[in-house]
């Protein structure tokens, strides 16, 4: 399973990729984080529990406020790892 995310609301400058990285550590998920410049964050998120972090975006680390969520189910990128992008 593969999906790419987006997130809005207060998502950046919470932490939210440092804690998403935390999380996809925690369940085995591969794929990547990235601040946009409209202000929200993006992922792309691959693996048999990817849709666990998708639930966890929903809410996202203590200090967000996430206002919504957008999930689109892709392609495997056969990701090996997970990364915050700049």
């Amino acid at each position: 399973m593969a999906y790419d995310v987006r997130i809005r609301g207060r998502v950046q400058g919470v932490s939210f990729r440092w804690y998403a990285e935390q999380e996809a550590a925690r369940l085995g998920v591969t794929g990547w984080v990235r601040n946009e410049p409209d202000g929200c964050v993006a992922g792309h998120f691959e693996g048999e529990r990817a849709g666990e972090l998708v639930d966890w975006c929903r809410h996202g680390p203590s200090y967000a406020r996430v206002e919504g969520v957008s999930v689109d189910e892709v392609p495997d990128e056969g990701a090996r790892d997970f990364r915050i992008r700049f």
